[in-house]
């Protein structure tokens, strides 16, 4: 971009930006004459995307500050008021460890008590799942969370919920997107927070939250009276990983009377995160400290959550040793647990559902075909499985939903809660941890149960950030190729059919007969399915030259799991060989 226009929009942002901090980072790079850090920061403008927006912490158009925080908000004021009177709406704001994540919150409420809608602001930082269960509890119009979730200490973030409790879908998404983009600086309306509490627009909250919730979270047990008897027994290590999950986990688990022995090095909140280098329970790393204190206190159960604490990651004793397991393994675990429990206490529903995405293990699958359950797949994002639950739940006599879950590390149980929810994750994880321990068995030992039933499964990722000017060019001319030549074999094994989400149809490579049966919103996703059951899906990011592939192998039932293991786990290494040397040949 120019130089005169780069500088122009520098100027631009300081007579909008009101934050001192970021108005000075950018006032400080024009005396320097920066102009390599001033183009990174306004050659684009920071996206709300269609979940909401997320972005590095700075001063200009490409970071996330309280200009972009006041302009989106506005922006997302303007699409409530076209929906109902700003007299009726109502939005509730939560916001977690992360670095000006208070500060945000408190700018976001007060655009919109400018435009006069009541805004419930917590008034210290609580979880995600939280602020999804106040949005229903509140009968609120729409939700924020200020959080970047899982990602290093340097992002922040805006994500949006609506009614319903669960992330924005069509036509909201669209409808919001719409409005920010046509928001100018000039027409941000705020109210100062002090005029906003006379006024009544403001409303402090927390324990008329805090205590529903936990309440919430403790009635989804399953065997109270196990818990009761025995929940002392159980001895969990938990470590919240400097986010908001400290209070809730540690309460729910405490209060159901088990014995939770915190990390304390990793309790306390802090947006520096500085005992990790990812903040993520999915990265073995930032579970180091809670592992060892496990090894120490001899821990039946190592439980972690990320900042925002809708992320479950955990770990169980094999022997002498702890394993990591994955996020497709504790799925298919809940899934066992929960449904088994219910079909024995006889409260399984004949028209239950449980629901998974696309890219999550098939063995969750072969366990509710076990149980005369149905299980329904969504596209990747927990926001699909929020909007079944609403269609189900419209419908007179629609299913019923039992749990639903991500393969990175997302987990619903119930209803109450709109988004993956680590804290209820966390306690019916520890319920089913005491119920195998109590009888005779172990985690990891009714996880190899499952494998020798069903057939061992295992998954494995392969990430590719396109760097440069061209990174988006290079990856979009990758899913083109895919599409009109794709591969004809996968690790020695031949391609059968391939699903594309963005036109939803199946594509039968040995006859060439394509049938448009995709019944799910449209998304540049690609499926692979091989003749051995494997399954490899493309799936770009949308906001940044990113693309992932998963991959999902299976044994064949009835072979031991050490030998079914090893066969799938060679497999596995061809299959990324195979999608590295595809990747490669996008750039030629």
């Amino acid at each position: 971009m120019e130089t005169d226009v780069i500088i122009q929009k520098a100027k631009d942002y300081i007579r909008l930006e009101k934050n001192p901090i970021f108005k000075k980072q950018i006032e400080e790079l024009l005396v320097k004459n920066d102009m390599s850090e001033l183009n990174e920061r306004f050659y684009t403008e920071l996206e709300f995307g269609t979940g909401g927006i997320r972005g590095v912490i700075g001063g200009g158009y490409n970071r996330l500050n309280s200009f972009v925080i006041e302009k989106t908000s506005q922006g997302l004021a303007n699409y409530i008021k076209k929906i109902i009177p700003a007299e009726k709406a109502s939005v509730v704001i939560a916001y977690d460890s992360r670095h000006f994540s208070d500060i945000f919150s408190q700018e976001a409420a007060q655009v919109f008590c400018g435009n006069g809608i009541t805004t419930y602001l917590f008034t210290s930082l609580r979880p995600t799942p939280e602020l999804s269960f106040a949005v229903r509890l509140l009968k609120a119009t729409a939700g924020i969370v200020l959080t970047a979730s899982h990602n290093p200490a340097e992002y922040n973030g805006y994500k949006v919920y609506w009614s319903d409790g669960g992330q924005i879908v069509s036509p909201h998404d669209t409808g919001i997107v719409a409005e920010v983009r046509n928001v100018k600086g000039a027409e941000i309306r705020s109210l100062s927070k002090k005029d906003a509490l006379s006024k009544g627009l403001l409303r402090m909250i927390d324990k008329e939250v805090d205590v529903p919730f936990i309440d919430m979270v403790k009635k989804l047990s399953l065997r109270p009276g196990l818990i009761r008897e025995k929940g002392h027994t159980l001895k969990v290590v938990y470590t919240p990983l400097h986010g908001t999950g400290a209070m809730p986990v540690e309460r729910a688990l405490s209060e159901m009377g088990i014995n939770v022995i915190m990390v304390e090095r990793q309790k306390l909140p802090d947006g520096d995160f500085p005992t990790v280098e990812f903040p993520n329970p999915e990265e073995p790393s930032a579970m180091k400290m809670a592992l060892d204190l496990a090894g120490l206190k001899k821990a039946d159960l190592v439980l972690g959550t990320d900042p925002d604490a809708d992320r479950l990651g955990i770990a169980v004793p094999d022997g002498k040793e702890y394993v990591l397991i994955t996020g497709n393994q504790l799925g298919a675990l809940l899934f066992d647990y929960v449904l088994s429990t219910r079909r024995e206490l006889g409260t399984l529903p004949e028209n239950g559902v449980c629901i998974k995405t696309i890219v999550t293990t098939e063995l969750q699958r072969r366990i509710t075909d076990d149980y005369n359950v149905q299980c329904i797949d969504v596209l990747t994002g927990f926001k699909y499985i929020a909007e079944k639950i609403h269609e189900f739940e419209s419908r007179p006599d629609g299913p019923v939903f039992i749990l639903g879950g991500e393969e990175s590390f997302g987990y619903l149980v119930g209803t109450s809660v709109r988004d993956k929810d680590a804290v209820s994750a966390a306690t019916m994880t520890a319920e089913m941890a005491l119920y195998h321990v109590s009888r005779g068995n172990t985690v990891i030992g009714r996880l190899r149960q499952l494998y020798e039933k069903y057939g061992y499964f295992e998954e494995t990722q392969v990430s590719r950030y396109f760097k440069g000017e061209s990174g988006l060019g290079t990856m979009n001319n990758l899913m083109t190729k895919l599409r009109a030549r794709p591969p004809a074999s996968i690790a020695g094994q031949r391609v059968l059919a391939v699903k594309d989400f963005l036109d939803h149809t199946t594509l039968n490579v040995a006859s060439g007969l394509k049938v448009r049966d995709i019944d799910l919103p449209s998304s540049n996703v690609l499926q692979f399915f091989c003749d051995d059951l494997t399954i490899i899906t493309a799936r770009p990011s949308g906001t940044e030259p990113k693309i992932k592939f998963y991959a999902s192998c299976r044994g064949p039932r009835g072979l031991p799991v050490p030998e079914a293991s090893n066969m799938v786990r060679k497999k596995i290494a061809t299959i990324r060989e195979d999608i590295n040397r595809i990747i490669e040949g996008a750039s030629l």
